[in-house]
């Protein structure tokens, strides 16, 4: 009886600009760029197009600075940055996601058994300048929890691996060789689960704590208490992992369905 909430997708510190939020309620999920070219995975910046708009994730930044190209010093632009990969995680049509986060991911996601959910919270702004906010956009039913870590023999690795082709953890993996050598933890999804059509569910709050100086994002109390928050703090800056105490039904019947929530279908005002 476990929920998992991962923060994910393109923000100011990785393509330099948020996914919009439309006047409409549609809203855009943009993959975070990849770390290095050297992956199978086929969707560019270039080729990601937008769900709701005209264009492509490219459009939405003039200059990337991945890691580790150039030690993190040169930009990414232009034709080069149009061509520049995504890290597609989560891969909301194979239903799967991968992570080496140790701030609390690695450990929260490997707990997750069956029947069990992992959401996904990504930053969105509206036209206009109005304040961004904190957004559960998704999420998927967990089928499988698998770890890899370097600890394994290559033949161990490369096995996983080979098991999970869509996902880009396995993507960017060299044989058996994992991107910096960390342990990854991979969940593999099924149905209910999804990407929200329209109308995600704000999550943050933004305002100046008591005993601080400066405004934060903070998870907002009704979220906290309706969900059972148990773990991941308030602080919403440094996009925690959050562990709620619920059973994936109850996670669902608060939520909606992803393509059959009322705001989802054809027609919505």
């Amino acid at each position: 009886m476990t929920v998992v909430l991962a923060g994910v997708g393109a923000d100011s510190t990785n393509v330099g600009a948020l996914a919009p939020l439309y006047d409409d309620d549609r809203f855009e999920y943009v993959p975070i760029p990849e770390k290095t070219p050297d992956t199978a995975e086929s969707e560019t910046l270039g080729s990601w197009t937008l769900r709701a708009d005209d264009g492509t994730a490219a459009d939405l930044t003039t200059r990337i600075t991945p890691q580790p190209v150039h030690d993190g010093t040169e930009s990414v632009t232009g034709d080069e940055l149009e061509g520049w990969p995504l890290h597609r995680d989560p891969n909301f049509e194979a239903l799967t996601y991968g992570e080496h986060r140790t701030s609390g991911y690695v450990s929260r996601l490997r707990a997750l058994e069956p029947g069990d959910v992992v959401g996904f919270y990504a930053g969105l702004r509206r036209p206009g300048g109005e304040r961004a906010h904190r957004y559960l956009i998704g999420y998927f039913t967990v089928e499988e929890v698998v770890v890899v870590g370097p600890e394994m023999s290559p033949d161990e690795r490369e096995a996983i691996l080979d098991a999970h082709p869509e996902n880009a953890h396995a993507k960017r993996a060299r044989g058996s060789d994992l991107y910096l050598e960390k342990p990854v933890v991979i969940v593999d999804g099924r149905t209910p689960g999804g990407l929200f059509e329209r109308e995600p569910i704000r999550l943050s709050d933004y305002y100046v704590a008591a005993g601080n100086e400066r405004p934060q994002y903070y998870l907002r109390d009704e979220i906290a208490s309706e969900w059972n928050v148990r773990a991941g703090g308030s602080n919403m800056m440094f996009k925690p992992a959050y562990r709620c105490a619920l059973s994936g039904s109850a996670f669902r019947d608060l939520v909606g369905i992803p393509g059959a929530r009322a705001v989802d279908q054809p027609g919505h005002t």
